[in-house]
C-alpha cells in the first residue's frame, strides 16, 4: 500500500513539474514574440520569440528562476 501512494505522490510531482516547465516556456516565448512585434514586426516577433523559447527553458527549473530574481534585486 505504501509503494501505490509513493507512486501516486511521485506521478503527481511529475505532473506539476511539467505543467510548470509548459507554462514558463510558453509564457516566454509569448511575451517575446510580443516585443518583436510590437518593435520589429513579423521578423521581431518571430526572432525574440525564439529567444524567449530559449530563455524559457533556461528559467523553467525554479533554482534559475529564483536566482534570475534574486539578481535583479
Amino acid at each position: 500500500m505504501a509503494e501505490e501512494k509513493q507512486t501516486v505522490v511521485h506521478r503527481l510531482i511529475s505532473l506539476v513539474k511539467i505543467v510548470w516547465t509548459v507554462s514558463v516556456v510558453i509564457t516566454a516565448a509569448a511575451v517575446g514574440a510580443r516585443i518583436g512585434w510590437q518593435n520589429h514586426g513579423v521578423a521581431g516577433a518571430v526572432a525574440l520569440g525564439f529567444v524567449g523559447l530559449v530563455a524559457g527553458g533556461f528559467l523553467s527549473s525554479p533554482s534559475i528562476l529564483l536566482e534570475v530574481l534574486v539578481g535583479l534585486i
